[in-house]
């Protein structure tokens, strides 16, 4: 069973051209389906019926899983039958039929504007740490991007003059984000000004942020460096690198961005996935209603 898994994930990683961080969803999840259904006494995935699925997503509740977390186990399990069923390694398809947990959809946490523009003021103007730091919280809110695809940015995907950035996102897909002036000139003083400090020859390659020992940043590396920004811009609310493409998305909703537009700058493949920003915003909405209209609050 486990060299079927490695081969499915070999499957995805050549032919999906998943991100690493997918895959090793995939190889977790799908490692903890084969450790249950060889305690169910199966010594083969051809053995596996519907009953035994439905009695591993039970037992993944009585865990206390989450519902999301119930879903992407589900989700990876029905891939990789569908993979094994293409493959001739089973005969039938048990997840036919089987529902996936229907998850809510959760608000996301936004910044307002105010908390956006303290958060970029927090990194230094002088040093090159903190003008590196402004470049990539500037591109972040900026463009919407996801963290991972931040750092994977090269050099050569960043066009200044014409103001956007080249971005490969979920599934090697590729889009064009546009650049805003600020974000454009913050990002132009570290190119021409701190990166050449930074990069080296050993380590750097075409690599567009780097860490102070000349390597491309990591996705840990930012993570630090937002947690820190956050306290000196006394945020008090939990603040991640998504939670800057959260505000992205509101925020140009908020000031009349067409949701179809959004959707593109984001790379959602379903605009459903992009709709639950417009929720936030006509959330925000009603606040300010309810905090400025003076017959608004209920006596």
């Amino acid at each position: 069973m486990k060299a079927q898994l490695q081969a499915f994930i070999q499957y995805l990683q050549e032919h999906k051209r998943l991100s690493s961080n997918t895959l090793y969803s995939y190889e977790r999840d799908l490692s903890f389906f084969i450790h249950f259904v060889q305690e169910q006494g199966l010594s083969s995935l051809r053995d596996v019926q519907k009953h035994h699925l439905s009695r591993y997503i039970l037992q993944l509740r009585q865990d206390g899983r989450a519902v999301a977390t119930v879903s992407r186990h589900t989700v990876s399990i029905r891939s990789f039958f569908h993979y094994l069923l293409e493959e001739r390694q089973v005969l039938q398809d048990p997840t036919t039929h089987l529902e996936t947990p229907k998850q809510e959809k959760r608000v996301p946490k936004v910044l307002t504007v105010h908390e956006m523009e303290q958060l970029l003021a927090c990194p230094s103007g002088t040093t090159n740490a903190g003008i590196r730091d402004r470049a990539m919280l500037e591109v972040l809110y900026a463009t919407g991007i996801r963290v991972t695809e931040l750092i994977s940015l090269d050099v050569e995907h960043v066009n200044l003059s014409m103001g956007f950035l080249q971005c490969l996102g979920a599934g090697a897909k590729e889009r064009i984000v546009p650049l805003g002036g600020v974000a454009c000139d913050t990002l132009g003083a570290y190119m021409n000004e701190v990166r050449p400090k930074l990069a080296r020859e050993d380590r750097s390659g075409q690599a567009l942020f780097l860490n102070q020992l000349g390597a491309r940043m990591t996705r840990q590396g930012f993570w630090k460096i937002i947690k820190k920004y956050a306290a000196e811009a006394q945020i008090e609310s939990e603040l991640t690198p998504h939670t800057l493409r959260h505000s992205f998305a509101t925020h140009l909703l908020e000031n009349g961005a067409d949701l179809r537009s959004v959707q593109e700058m984001l790379g959602h493949a379903d605009i459903s996935t992009t709709q639950v920003y417009a929720q936030v915003s006509k959330t925000r909405i009603m606040d300010v209603y309810k905090q400025a209209h003076p017959r608004a609050k209920m006596k």
